[in-house]
């Protein structure tokens, strides 16, 4: 059975390694989220570094999730004192508990202070789509996506809860995400 893929990307607006409170508060959230959506039904995986790895996010080993890469629309610092990005890359098993898990909890908190930490974009800040049950996407694969997102709006190859595909690429929808279809008769 196909997995969904996420793939997410923000630019901070201040670097990683800033000692302000501000990034010490994304930080510390940020490794509470991880904890509670790791538990959440639906959940399978994510991207992270091989263990004990550090440095910035494009000097780590990434395993089988491939080097690290970022869309082109990234113009910020690439090393360790510079690197002013949050991306991650995850597997689901569907859209409805990807939903729940975003939408609630911790990371709701979160989305709700996103403007204090992250730059206001243009661009898409994530993107779906589905993978076969025996592919890990990469992040070259996660950032090709969000690139044909910004550049195509949703299509089976990219898409978001409020434009979804079903893995077969039909249109889909999930009760209670996506835009309200017009009811007929």
């Amino acid at each position: 059975m196909p997995r969904l893929a996420l793939y997410t990307f923000g630019v901070l607006k201040s670097p990683l390694a800033d000692p302000a409170p501000l990034i010490r508060e994304f930080y510390d959230l940020g490794e509470a989220v991880y904890r509670e959506i790791s538990r959440h039904p639906g959940y399978l995986a994510h991207a992270e570094p091989a263990e004990g790895d550090r440095g910035s996010h494009f000097d780590l080993d990434w395993g089988a999730w491939g080097e690290f890469a970022v869309p082109a629309w990234y113009g910020k610092g690439r090393t360790a004192d510079t690197t002013a990005l949050a991306a991650t890359l995850s597997l689901w098993t569907g859209l409805r508990p990807a939903f729940e898990a975003i939408y609630t909890g911790l990371h709701r908190t979160a989305l709700n202070r996103r403007h204090d930490w992250f730059e206001r974009a243009e661009h898409p800040s994530y993107v779906f789509w589905w993978a076969s049950d025996d592919a890990i996407p990469t992040w070259q694969d996660a950032v090709s996506r969000l690139e044909h997102l910004r550049d195509h709006d949703a299509t089976p190859h990219a898409f978001t809860f409020h434009h979804s595909f079903a893995p077969d690429g039909t249109p889909t929808r999930v009760q209670g995400i996506g835009p309200k279809r017009e009811r007929v008769g």
